[in-house]
């Protein structure tokens, strides 16, 4: 029986009961997380706890909780779940009121909620690499806001899914931006590309971790945007996120990225990537 997280309470699923006049049903006012769990572990769980505050504050919403509890929180998911590979999923909504624009009166109460899902790691697409697809980049300009307004990334990656693509890659204003539910990275002779951490993409927790990896072991790299036809010279392509880990993409629309299979830096970052996760854990 899957345990779920409501306001201070760890329920069963047929005991959950979230109102029809929440405003994230209405208006998708909220925000989210996923945390990664390794081995019965959170991973990173402390970056993305912070970041769902920071999204919070963006848009102006106090979270009645400490970073801490809500890790305390997540953890009792892992357990109660009897989670070893998996995720935590946490949304916070600014609660439940009559259906008006402008925010309900500082006495209606944030809604926390938050379950576990058990989810193996996608070691097919790890070894193999993925297809993916380019898509017009027509989602609002806070993509760095890890908002519930995700209909712009769900219409691309269907796009995607149903050209048999693993993932869609936003382009807005010739310029490609970040994937519907992942980070973009290219390798050219050598050296890392990304797009560098503004409004225009969500600074995801795998994407730092990578850049970490990067410095680490010496691999130069580029924060700046690059085209859609400097992506297909690429040497590789990888897209990380939570789930998608570091993922090589070995074919963008209908080309084939270098040499159609994953690249030496690719598997280089997965094999530092996959080390980085016991010393993650550990303290967890």
């Amino acid at each position: 029986m899957t345990t779920y997280f409501i306001d201070g309470q760890f329920l069963s699923k047929e005991d959950v009961n979230i109102s029809i006049d929440d405003r994230g049903y209405y208006f998708g006012d909220g925000v989210y997380e996923v945390i990664k769990v390794y081995n019965g572990s959170l991973f990173t769980a402390a970056e993305h706890i912070a970041r769902l505050f920071q999204s919070a504050q963006k848009i102006k919403m106090t979270i009645p909780y400490s970073e801490q509890q809500l890790i305390d929180v997540a953890k009792e998911l892992v357990k109660a779940n009897e989670i070893s590979t998996g995720h935590i999923y946490l949304q916070v909504t600014r609660g439940a009121a009559p259906r008006v624009h402008q925010f309900p009166d500082f006495s209606v109460p944030v809604v926390v909620t938050g379950y576990g899902l058990v989810n193996p790691r996608p070691t097919t697409n790890l070894e193999k690499g993925v297809a993916a697809k380019l898509v017009e980049d027509v989602r609002w300009l806070r993509c760095d806001i890890k908002s519930l307004n995700l209909l712009g990334n769900v219409l691309a990656k269907q796009e995607a899914y149903e050209e048999g693509c693993a993932e869609a890659i936003f382009v807005r204003d010739g310029i490609i931006t970040e994937g519907s539910s992942s980070n973009l990275f290219g390798m050219k002779d050598g050296i890392v590309y990304t797009h560098p951490a503004t409004n225009l993409i969500l600074n995801g927790i795998t994407r730092q971790v990578v850049l970490q990896l990067c410095e680490e072991n010496g691999i130069p790299v580029v924060e700046k945007p690059f085209t859609p036809q400097e992506a297909f010279e690429m040497d590789e392509l990888i897209i990380t996120s939570t789930t998608a880990e570091v993922t090589p993409v070995i074919q963008l629309d209908d080309k084939e990225i270098g040499t159609g299979m994953p690249g030496p830096i690719t598997k280089k970052l997965q094999a530092a990537f996959a080390l980085r996760i016991p010393a993650f854990v550990t303290g967890n």
